[in-house]
This record gives structure tokens, sequence and C-alpha cells, in this order.
């Protein structure tokens, strides 16, 4: 079975939206100097090289996406795909009947995370279980369920919005530095969840 991870592009005081659910700051890095073409659904769109890159090596290495219903709606299911290209496990109290059909890259998981996860890696095989919502990795992390943490910290303060580490209310979880790499736009960090 592969790892448990999650990344996101987060603001320099830990938000990785604004209030509105914006995410245009911090993820200007993806935008600028835009010159290759990603697909979400049926749009296209331009990212940076950096960009680009980051979202294909995520696709290729993830089996699967673990995201919240939340996240899930506010994304307008991505218009059916997501820009990973991989399947998507969404945690839900209710299920969207109009996505479940045959062919449709989206499972809902009704009874709690670690639901989610477990078939998460059934979908995965020996693929990561990409963690894609602020509310699963806390609840992943209460669990003791998240095994890496990558973070793109983007040259902004938002001051206010939607906090990665929020309500966690649990004790200090140990991480270790795996890699650190920086461009003018991004700071690109990697931990492993000590165990």
């Amino acid at each position: 079975m592969g790892k448990v991870t999650t990344g996101f592009s987060m603001s320099l005081d830990g938000f990785v939206a604004g209030p509105q659910d914006e995410v245009d700051r911090v993820f200007k890095w993806y935008f600028d100097k835009a010159t290759r073409e990603v697909s979400s659904g049926d749009e296209v769109f331009k990212m940076s090289e950096e960009g680009a890159d980051l979202i294909q090596e995520a696709g290729q290495a993830a089996g699967v996406l673990v995201t919240a219903r939340r996240t899930f709606d506010v994304a307008k299911a991505w218009g059916g795909k997501h820009p990973m290209n991989v399947p998507v496990v969404v945690v839900t109290h209710t299920v969207p009947r109009e996505w479940v059909k045959e062919g449709s890259p989206f499972t809902f998981v009704t009874d709690g995370v670690e639901s989610a996860i477990k078939k998460a890696k059934q979908i995965a095989g020996n693929k990561t279980v990409a963690v894609g919502a602020p509310s699963v990795v806390q609840q992943c992390l209460k669990a003791g369920l998240l095994d890496e943490i990558h973070i793109d910290l983007a040259p902004v303060l938002l001051f206010e919005g939607i906090r990665l580490f929020d309500h966690l209310g649990i004790k200090p979880v140990d991480l270790q530095i795996t890699e650190v790499t920086a461009t003018a736009g991004v700071i690109h960090l990697t931990f492993r969840v000590v165990k």
C-alpha cells in the first residue's frame, strides 16, 4: 500500500483559501508565466511550467484523491474530472445522486474518514492516497492516518480564511523535513509525519 499524503498551496500565516473560498493569491505561482495547458473536466486553463509539472507529478504518484463534500461542491466536481486525473473519494453525509453513475470517477463514503482512507487505499493499490481537503487532513491527523505533508508556501499573508491546520485540538505532531526547494514565487516544503 502507498502512503497517505497531502499537498496544499498556503499563505505564510497558514491559510489555504480566503474567507469566500478564493485561492487566487495562494495559487498565484501556479499561473505566473502561464504557458502550459492543463485540463479539468471540459475546461482547459494555462499554468506555469512549475505548476503544471507539480500537478502532473502528483497525478502520476497518486492512485486516488480523498476530499470533502464541501470541497467537491465548491469545485463543482471539477467538471467531472479532477486536474490530477485520478479517481476521487468524497467524504460526505449525503451522496449527490447525479454523480452515482457508470463511469463516474467519484466514490462517496458516508461512514467517516477512516472508511474513506481504507476505500482509497483499495482503489490506489501501491500508489499514493492524496488528501485534498483541509477538514479531511485535520481528521487524518487526529486519527494518525497521514504519512506526509507537502506545502507550497506562497509569499502572502491573508489574515483570514480557511486554515489547513485548524480545529485539531490534539497533542503536537512531530514532523521530519524531507525536502525544501524554492523559486522566486514559492517555497516547496515536504515533511514526513513522525509516528
